[in-house]
């Protein structure tokens, strides 16, 4: 503060001068302190001193400041009068001396001049400094360095420069890649990687320059951004699914990433691959007649392409390749490889009622190319099946050809009279190189296409005009169509052409191609949900919830369901909907593998020029191996003893009459949860169907003149099942549930002829599934035939006898663990058996022999010795002899059947009975006493 003041000094005598004081003084007033210390110090000097009163200097009076207005803010006092020493407080004035004046109450005092004095205050650091904000947040994107991140501020209280203003900031946080300035900016000093560490949170002071800390620290965190790169964030490669789950996620936590580029349409296709499972996808694994049962398709379709043999010899000269679901697949090259379906079969599909069905994948892999171009009309179509069918009186004509992308039925109702129509379809199916199903429905004029179960009207239908009529001969060929010349000469014979020995110039349209399954069935036509059911395909893509469907969004999904297409234009919304796309499989037993996945997106933007592009995604789904069932055959004992008159019966004997099939599943358990250790296999019981089964004569085949196994035909046709019965083998076919199985399984039996009888014959049973796919055990079933003793007397019968008891390996223990149909235990006698009587009944003649020659000879030496005391110790000595022969002992033995106890307790027996006597019991019992008395049975 400036003052200026004037002091006047009074005198109390002559007082002719006045006070003296400097023109400016310089003061300072400590805060808190109203005490002002001057420069130089207030001193007033009068020279009328040493005169009482009027030398010395009585006061000081403040005046205001220069401007004359405003409160007084300091005030002036006297220490000293004689001196003239003041002191200052604190108040904003101006100060001017005056003297004592002539006497004691100051008259005629005389006032000096005004002085100014500056006044300047010294703050007291009594304030810490204080931050804005308790809390400093700032993103930054990652790999780059920065001037200022963010700025930190704090204020201070205090009021001079020096307590006042912030003189540093320190962060306290040690190891951290930034640093702060004295202005409050934070900078990184290396770049951020937001995979290393996402957050960085640490805390800064301040210090103000009395070097006071602040009062409470302020905590700052910096958030570091990846690197924005359009396309999707989360994409998984690898996915996996459990048979049995349902339907599952493919892309849980995907969503898209446009780096704040505005784009006002968004399209994402999806594709599932699955051209390698199966036949296009996956689909019921059991035979396509067993696929027709289950999903209730009328009966009565004739295979154009079955199985070669010698019944149907038409595809013999046919390659064939293979198949992942056991199928039989042809190959056609287009030239020479065309199969000609005798007149047997093609009488029986006259009609203009009928489905054609077949598999078709044009192209193919291992199929060469065709060295003998096509002839005709019709070069550059490629034909499937081309047909002549007479129909009562007359004769129409159909082929159903693809040309490029176009599909064609071209169709005569009446060759002689009527002219020809065509139907004409576009599908992209038709030329893509995957396996598909057509079946294809005729009620003429309607034509009905399926293609993988879903209908296709045609793309157009016109009238040919005037075409040369076709021959009116009854013929059908598969993979091409006859020329003229073949033409020619089918119309001046009536003898069937073999297709094997005709050259390719005589066909045209060849088809270049594989094909299977192609069946016609005259009559009435498929229901379209038949048809759905059996050839849609199981596995495919899907939309989890379409309630959840945002606005402006869309969802396709083609047929076959291996591609889904999303679009829509808010990116929210568009990555809500890509997260409820879904794979679904309904078969409980998937089959495994890797399904390859794709995800195509494309943008755009409202500035075409800088709108994104986005690379295509490749992933693949793996289908895990299911849990496989068990098959398990049971109920049939390994071995099956009857008599052989039984066998030769008109009705055989049952081999299966006991037989159970159990099907089960096997899966892990997770035992920890239930507070054990490892794992275990739990196997639940579950309703399956069966698709087959087979009964094999293990060794020789069956000799038709002599024994065959026979079915009851009236359960298989009623249960629509099929069967094959030869020499080899009988197979019975069709998908039927376990219950069904059983029942034709146990009216299985086994016949003889009359004479025709052996001692063993073995058969194995074995089932499956799913086309073979999973298996059963195998049931081995031995049977014995049992001969009764009268025939066994035979020569014929006893020369078998010895044949089988030179060769005992073959028939050791054949008939352990039997229970005897008979009671009679001796009844019937193996063929073995009669040996041992034979060979029991000679020893027991020479042994007669010679006891009684031992004893005659004893008789007389006792005679010529008079009854000698002494007879040599080692002598025989054969008094307790008793000879007991038992033929029955080892088979009974072997039988497992306790012998008859009659007789056996007489321990005393002496007396051997003969053969004569022991026929009732068919034995012989050889016993003989040893030294301790005790019996001994060999």
């Amino acid at each position: 503060h400036t003052l200026s003041s004037s002091v006047s000094s009074l005198c109390r005598s002559a007082n002719k001068h006045k006070p003296w004081i400097e023109t400016e003084y310089q003061g300072i007033v400590m805060e808190n302190d109203n005490t002002v210390l001057l420069n130089p110090p207030l001193f007033a000097l009068d020279k009328d001193a040493p005169l009482h009163y009027a030398g010395e200097i009585c006061g000081f009076r403040v005046h205001n400041g220069p401007s004359g207005s405003g409160s007084v803010q300091f005030e002036a006092v006297v220490l000293d009068r004689s001196t003239g020493e003041g002191l200052v407080r604190s108040k904003d004035f101006t100060i001017q001396a005056y003297d004592c004046g002539e006497g004691p109450d100051g008259v005629n005092s005389k006032k000096s001049h005004k002085a100014t004095v500056h006044v300047r205050v010294n703050d007291v650091n009594e304030f810490s400094p204080v931050f804005v904000e308790h809390r400093y947040e700032a993103s930054v994107p990652e790999g780059r360095l920065f001037d200022r991140i963010v700025r930190v501020e704090a204020l201070d209280a205090d009021c001079s420069p020096q307590y006042s203003q912030i003189c540093f900031y320190d962060i306290i946080t040690p190891n951290v890649p930034f640093a702060i300035d004295n202005d409050g900016n934070i900078k990184n000093t290396e770049p951020l990687d937001s995979k290393r560490q996402r957050v960085h949170t640490f805390w800064v002071t301040a210090f103000d320059c009395g070097k006071n800390r602040a009062q409470a620290d302020t905590q700052v965190v910096i958030t570091v951004k990846p690197s924005c790169k359009p396309g999707w964030i989360g994409w998984t490669k690898r996915v996996e699914y459990t048979p049995g789950s349902g339907s599952i996620p493919l892309f849980p936590s995907l969503h898209l990433e446009t780096c704040e580029e505005t784009v006002w349409n968004i399209q994402a296709t999806v594709e599932l691959q699955t051209g390698h499972i199966g036949k296009g996808c996956d689909r019921d694994s059991y035979s396509d007649r067993s696929v027709r049962r289950l999903c209730g398709a009328v009966r009565g379709e004739v295979d154009l392409l079955p199985p070669p043999s010698p019944a149907a010899n038409w595809t013999s000269a046919l390659p064939t390749l293979p198949s992942s679901d056991s199928s039989l697949v042809f190959s056609f090259n287009g030239s020479n490889h065309v199969a000609m379906v005798p007149d047997s079969v093609v009488s029986a599909l006259s009609g203009d009622h009928f489905t054609l069905q077949l598999w078709m994948r044009r192209g193919g892999s291992n199929i060469q190319p065709a060295t003998t171009q096509t002839r005709g009309s019709r070069k550059d179509e490629e034909t499937i099946v081309c047909s002549t069918v007479k129909n009562d009186d007359s004769f129409s004509h159909y082929s159903l050809s693809v040309h490029g992308c176009r599909l064609s039925l071209f169709y005569w109702p009446d060759v002689s009279a009527a002219r020809p129509v065509k139907f004409l379809w576009k599908l992209e199916q038709v030329c893509d190189s995957e396996w598909h199903h057509l079946s294809l429905s005729v009620q003429f004029p309607s034509v009905t296409l399926y293609v993988d179960g879903v209908t296709f009207d045609p793309a157009l239908i016109h009238d040919n005009g005037a075409i040369p009529n076709p021959a009116p001969h009854q013929r059908m060929f598969i993979g091409a169509c006859w020329g003229n010349t073949l033409k020619f000469m089918l119309s001046e014979s009536t003898t069937d052409a073999s297709s094997d020995n005709l050259p390719s110039h005589f066909y045209v349209g060849g088809y270049h191609g594989l094909l299977s399954g192609v069946t016609v069935r005259p009559g009435s036509v498929e229901p379209h949900s038949v048809v759905e059911c059996l050839y849609a395909c199981r596995e495919g893509l899907d939309f989890g919830d379409l309630e959840t469907l945002g606005s402006g969004m869309k969802v396709h999904v083609n047929p076959s369901q291996s591609v889904l297409v999303l679009e829509g234009d808010d990116i929210e919304s568009f990555n809500r909907a890509v997260q409820q796309v879904t794979y679904r499989n309904s078969l409980r037993f998937a089959t495994p593998g890797v399904r390859p996945l794709k995800l195509t997106t494309s943008l755009r933007c409202f500035n075409e020029e800088s709108c994104l592009s986005l690379k295509q995604l490749e992933g693949y789904l793996v289908v895990l191996q299911p849990d496989a069932p068990q098959i398990s055959l049971s109920g049939v004992g390994p071995h099956l003893a009857r008599p052989a008159p039984e066998f030769e019966g008109p009705r055989g004997v049952p081999l299966f009459p006991e037989l159970r099939i159990v099907c089960s599943l096997s899966h892990a358990v997770n035992t920890a949860a239930q507070g054990m250790e490892g794992g275990a296999l739990m196997s639940d019981a579950v309703a399956h169907t069966l698709d087959g089964c087979e009964v094999q004569p293990l060794g020789e085949e069956l000799n038709p003149e002599r024994e065959e196994l026979l079915v009851d035909m009236d359960v298989v046709r009623e249960r629509g099942l099929e069967i094959i019965n030869t020499t080899a083998y009988i197979a019975i076919t069709g998908a039927e549930s376990i219950s069904v199985y059983e029942d034709v399984l146990r009216s299985v039996r086994y016949r003889l002829a009359k004479g025709s009888a052996r001692f063993e014959r073995r058969f194995r049973l074995s089932c499956s599934e799913m086309n073979g796919r999973y298996t059963s055990n195998e049931l081995t079933l031995e049977v014995n035939f049992l001969h009764s003793l009268d025939s066994l007397y035979h020569p014929s019968h006893l020369l078998a006898s010895q044949q089988q008891f030179l060769h005992p390996s073959h028939h050791a223990g054949e008939l352990s663990g039997h229970t005897l149909p008979n009671p009679h235990r001796n009844s019937v006698v193996p063929g073995a058996a009669t040996v041992i009587i034979m060979v029991c009944v000679g020893f027991l003649v020479v042994m007669v022999i010679l006891g009684v020659f031992r004893i005659r000879s004893i008789h007389r030496r006792g005679e010529d010795s008079r009854g000698g005391a002494k007879e040599g110790s080692s002598q025989w000595d054969d008094s307790a002899l008793t000879i007991i022969v038992n033929p029955m002992e080892s088979y009974e033995s072997r039988m497992g059947i306790s012998a008859d106890t009659e007789g056996e307790g007489e321990e005393d027996e002496e007396v051997a009975e003969s053969p004569e006597d022991a026929s009732d019991d068919q034995r012989i019992i050889i016993k003989k006493e040893g030294r301790d008395g005790n019996a001994r049975r060999y």
